[in-house]
């Protein structure tokens, strides 16, 4: 009775779900991918007991800039401004 104002019940679309599989190969893709770009190249250990691998990343990045220190702002330095 009520089908002209709720139409047709579309059927959901159906979602492919990702293996364990595909999920790994991915990740193994796209880390691999980023590290390609990487230079200095980092150092990469992996723990076959655990399952688990580390990446030991650079202390700074190259796309990363590196903060200047606060300037010193007591007074008599040479920052200060001379007062009236």
């Amino acid at each position: 009775m009520f089908k002209f104002l709720f139409g047709s019940k579309a059927a959901a679309p159906e979602v492919k779900r990702e293996t364990q599989r595909e999920t790994v190969l991915r990740a193994q893709a796209e880390i691999n991918e980023i590290l390609a770009t990487l230079s200095p190249k980092p150092r990469i250990t992996i723990y076959p007991e655990e399952g688990s691998f580390t990446i030991d990343l650079p202390e700074q990045m190259p796309d990363e800039a590196k903060a200047l220190p606060a300037p010193d702002l007591q007074p008599g330095s040479q920052g200060s401004t001379p007062t009236a």
